[in-house]
């Protein structure tokens, strides 16, 4: 009952605060973790320690999957080499680098141990990627790395983990059934997620004019993968991230309107939630830490931590740089052989390098990773060290989201970088080709052909839609090019009378709902299309309206 009215409170902070974190235009996670360090320092309030179990089961999986299911498969495909570099690859590498520092720069640490904490630390945080580098207008292909490799880099994470830790406890370690372990539990995290996919996939399509329904299966998808795959012994992180990629992928044709719509805003809502709970509990964890170590001086613990900071970042910076010069020298040879100049932008510039380079932070995995550890060996005695890896944990976890998510949005203004493409533009380019080829069929494919009235209005309205949106990607272009920006948007005469009119409806609504002059079912159902009417309307303002 403690626990859960210290839950209760830090929902009542999290959503009292979330209006102040768009003001301060600060990542949400990293602001999240201060406010929970903050918190966690309060006498009066009990202490709240994160249960890995619950972190793995009842967390990660939504986190996860809504992480997945908003990311695009053609993008994951394309830049499937990056990605691998990045989530397997540098997983290893971390791990071996943590580990020899830790080794040798910190007194009792064992070779099993020094392994272990490298485990712990190596896999960057898809939540706290994705909350960090939302809002931020990078490069679609910067955005696409970034979240492909906090999607898959953990299933390399919890091999090196379980044998790290397994070696801690007994001293052995076999490398070749290692690397045997690494093929299955990641291949059949990826088989079963799909798998669960698929089933989901055939159970959709069949439920029809059910969005209530659908919605609800959506919440439970995450989780039915996820133990499926943990059933089996493999991967449920992986598992999880396959489903919701292949249902992302198939959506437009598995989903109706209405369950868009609304698992949309249910998800919305839960990821809010989630996100901001796992992020203050983070924050949270320190004091509880601290009571455990007595024995060493606080300036010592956050010297450990810090040297494992920066060999972190180091480690990563120096990867990242070497793995995008050996791509481009590899694209450069071939296409030089093929007689076609190299694509600098293949890879992305240097500045797009070095943002994907600095984005390593750290999150929930590697806390509940460092909190899993057993309290004692199968002798009965204490797990050696475990307490210092926690703060160690602790302390790289809060070095690489608060320095570097503070510092991100700075980096990103120094370097001018600017994504490839805006996202409006893209939109508005994608509408007119719709309507462009809704005109060509209204003129040679419409069958059988509409009376001349009806055809010459149709064709009349989507001109003039092709005409605006041409007008607005034209500025788009320009922006593009100049200094100055222009609005690409601006108000008709028509939707300021709109926006008007839909004043007074509201009002009038209001009013009718006071007096009782109408049952509330009548009011409910007409308030709903004007809801649909206002949401419209709302898509054709400019953002500055909004």
């Amino acid at each position: 009952m403690e626990n859960f009215k210290i839950i209760i409170f830090i929902l009542v902070v999290l959503i009292s605060l979330s209006a102040l974190v768009d003001k301060l235009k600060l990542p949400n996670p990293v602001f999240l973790v201060l406010v929970g360090l903050i918190i966690g320092f309060i006498p009066a309030l009990p202490g709240l320690v994160m249960d890995p179990d619950v972190v793995f089961l009842v967390f990660l999986p939504p986190l996860l999957y809504d992480a997945a299911f908003r990311t695009s498969w053609h993008e994951f495909k394309t830049n499937i080499k990056p990605i691998s570099a990045l989530g397997v690859s540098l997983v290893f590498i971390t791990t071996l680098a943590v580990a020899i520092t830790a080794r040798y720069f910190i007194p009792m640490f064992s070779w099993p141990l020094a392994f272990l904490m490298g485990a712990i630390i190596s896999p960057p945080d898809a939540v706290a990627a994705t909350g960090i580098i939302k809002g931020l207008g990078l490069n679609t292909k910067v955005i696409s790395i970034l979240e492909g490799e906090s999607l898959v880099n953990d299933a390399s994470a919890l091999i090196a983990y379980r044998y790290a830790l397994v070696a801690s406890i007994t001293g052995g370690f076999l490398l070749w059934q290692a690397g045997l372990q690494f093929l299955y539990v990641a291949g059949g995290g990826i088989i079963m997620g799909l798998l669960i996919g698929f089933i989901l996939i055939f159970i959709h399509k069949r439920i029809e004019n059910q969005s209530i329904v659908e919605t609800s299966l959506t919440l439970l998808t995450p989780f039915l993968s996820y133990l499926a795959a943990e059933q089996i012994h493999a991967s449920g992180i992986l598992a999880v991230v396959s489903t919701g990629l292949l249902l992302a992928w198939r959506s437009p044709e598995i989903f109706s309107y209405q369950t868009r719509i609304r698992t949309r805003v249910v998800w919305d809502t839960l990821i809010f939630l989630l996100n901001g709970f796992v992020f203050i509990l983070i924050g949270l964890q320190l004091p509880g830490i601290l009571k455990q170590l007595t024995g060493y001086k606080l300036s010592t613990l956050i010297g450990y931590g810090m040297i494992i900071s920066v060999v972190t970042i180091l480690i990563r910076m120096i990867w990242v740089f070497a793995g995008a010069y050996l791509l481009s020298l590899f694209n450069r040879d071939k296409k030089e052989h093929n007689g076609v100049p190299p694509d600098l932008e293949q890879y992305g510039n240097w500045k797009n390098v070095l943002i994907v380079a600095w984005t390593g932070t750290r999150g929930v995995i590697s806390m509940a990773l460092a909190l899993a550890l057993p309290l004692k060996l199968y002798n009965g005695n204490v797990f050696p060290q475990r307490h210092l890896i926690v703060f160690v944990c602790f302390v790289v976890v809060f070095v690489t989201l608060v320095v570097q998510g503070f510092s991100l949005p700075l980096l990103i203004r120094l370097l001018n970088v600017k994504p490839s493409i805006s996202e409006d533009k893209e939109v508005k380019e994608l509408q007119l080709y719709m309507v462009n080829s809704t005109l060509h069929f209204i003129d040679y494919e419409f069958y059988p052909q509409p009376a001349e009235r009806v055809r010459m209005e149709l064709k009349k309205k989507f001109e003039q839609v092709a005409g605006k949106l041409a007008n607005e990607i034209n500025i788009h272009t320009r922006n593009e090019n100049q200094e100055e920006q222009l609005a690409v948007r601006t108000l008709t005469e028509m939707q300021k009378a709109q926006i008007e009119i839909g004043r007074f409806q509201r009002e009038l609504l209001l009013k009718l709902h006071k007096e009782g002059r109408f049952s509330d079912a009548a009011i409910r159902m007409v308030e709903r299309d004007m809801d649909i009417d206002e949401l419209k309307l709302n898509q054709l303002l400019p953002k500055e309206d909004k």
